[in-house]
C-alpha cells in the first residue's frame, strides 16, 4: 500500500474555499500518511483558504484564477504519475482513495451531493448515468488520470468553463474512463443557494450551448 500511495497526486484548485477546504484535505489525510501527496493551488483568494490549506498539504502553490490553469499548475509540481483533481467543496470517501492506486488510464467517481434533497439524489444519479453512458466526466465526479494520459492531451484546455467536459473528450480517443464505484460528497451549496430547479436548468442550458458551439468565455458570463 505504500509504494501505491507513493504513485498519487491530488491536485486541488481554490479560490476562497475557507468553508470547505479543511473537510477536503483532512479527508485526504491518510492517504498522505501512506506516502501520497497532496497540492493545493490558489486562485488568488482573499480569505483564510491558504492559511487553512498550509498544514494539510505538501504543496500550496499560487497560480492564476481558472480551474485548468490552477490544475495544470499542480499537475506540473506533481511528482505522482496518478494524478486526481479533487474540488475545494468535495470529499473523497476511503474507498475512493483506495481505488486511485486501480486506474489504468483514467477515470471519475460515483458524485453524490451533502444535502438531503431527494432532488439533489436524483441530480447525482443521473449525473453518474450519463457520465458512464457518454463517456464525459465532470469536474465534481474527481477526475483521475494517469500522468502518460494527461500529457498526451495536453493537460486541461485553458478555459473559462467546460474545461472537464472538453478533456473529457479528449481522454476518450484513448479511451473511456473507467466509472468506480466509489463516491465522492460534493458541497450542495452552490445548488441550495441558486436554487436546485434553477441550477438543473442552468447547467444543461450551459451544456447544451457548448455543445452548440457558443463560446466557453460567453458561458462563463452566463453562469457568473
Amino acid at each position: 500500500m505504500q509504494a501505491d500511495m507513493n504513485r498519487c497526486s491530488i491536485i486541488v484548485p481554490a479560490l476562497n474555499e475557507a468553508g470547505g477546504i479543511v473537510a477536503c484535505l483532512t479527508a485526504l489525510e491518510t492517504m498522505r500518511a501512506r506516502g501520497g501527496e497532496v497540492i493545493v493551488v490558489d486562485g488568488g483568494s482573499r480569505d483564510q483558504t491558504r492559511f487553512l490549506a498550509a498544514p494539510l498539504a505538501d504543496l500550496v502553490l499560487a497560480a492564476s484564477r481558472g480551474r485548468a490553469s490552477q490544475m495544470n499548475a499542480g499537475a506540473a509540481a506533481a511528482r505522482g504519475d496518478v494524478l486526481c483533481f479533487v474540488h475545494a467543496d468535495t470529499v473523497l470517501s476511503a474507498e475512493a482513495i483506495a481505488q486511485l492506486q486501480e486506474v489504468r488510464r483514467w477515470g471519475r467517481f460515483e458524485v453524490r451531493f451533502s444535502g438531503r434533497s431527494g432532488l439533489l439524489r436524483l441530480v447525482a444519479w443521473m449525473m453518474n448515468r450519463r457520465s458512464c453512458l457518454s463517456g464525459i466526466a465532470t469536474g465534481d465526479q474527481c477526475m483521475v488520470m494517469t500522468r502518460e494520459c494527461f500529457d498526451r492531451v495536453g493537460g486541461f484546455p485553458e478555459l473559462p468553463l467546460m474545461e472537464d467536459v472538453e478533456i473529457s473528450k479528449r481522454l476518450r480517443r484513448i479511451a473511456r474512463p473507467h466509472c468506480f464505484r466509489a463516491s465522492v460528497t460534493t458541497d450542495s451549496r452552490r445548488w441550495d443557494s441558486r436554487g436546485t430547479v434553477r441550477t438543473i436548468l442552468l447547467m444543461w442550458w450551459l451544456r447544451l450551448a457548448y455543445f452548440l458551439g457558443v463560446s466557453p468565455q460567453r458561458l462563463a458570463r452566463w453562469y457568473r
